[in-house]
């Protein structure tokens, strides 16, 4: 398993596809976020993902389900919440003007630059606009 040096951001794409078992992606995530619960890989996410994650958890399965994927989400250890604040939303909006992201990629791009993270794990290639954030898809990862 391939320790990473530099803390990356987990983008709740990566939640969503451990939680809703999506195929490939789905095992890859899984294991991603059984390496961070072990602590062999730095990852931080944005308190703004409780929020995407029980929403798409709860279009697709229901509300039962979407808490039980919030709580699986609460209690990965070792992974770090990065909240909103209002300098992380004000950068977001920078973000947005010259990127043209939609203001969810945005608070994410802001929350992991705002931190000093450069590395983001999505599927979502909206973040390879954004200057100083690199972004590793989820099967480029050697876990």
């Amino acid at each position: 398993m391939e320790e990473m040096e530099e803390q990356a951001y987990i983008d709740s794409n990566v939640f969503l596809d451990s939680i809703l078992n999506r195929g490939k992606e789905g095992i890859k995530a899984t294991e991603l976020l059984e390496a961070v619960k072990k602590g062999k890989m730095k990852m931080a996410t944005s308190t703004l993902t409780f929020d995407e994650v029980f929403w798409i958890v709860k279009k697709e399965r229901g509300y039962e389900n979407a808490l039980l994927g919030i709580e699986f989400f609460l209690s990965i250890p070792n992974l770090r919440f990065i909240d909103v604040s209002l300098g992380v939303l004000f950068t977001a909006l920078e973000i947005m003007k010259e990127n043209r992201l939609d203001p969810r990629d945005a608070i994410h791009a802001s929350c992991a630059l705002s931190s000093g993270i450069r590395l983001i794990i999505s599927e979502d290639s909206d973040f390879d606009k954004v200057k100083g954030l690199k972004r590793k898809g989820i099967a480029d990862l050697h876990i």
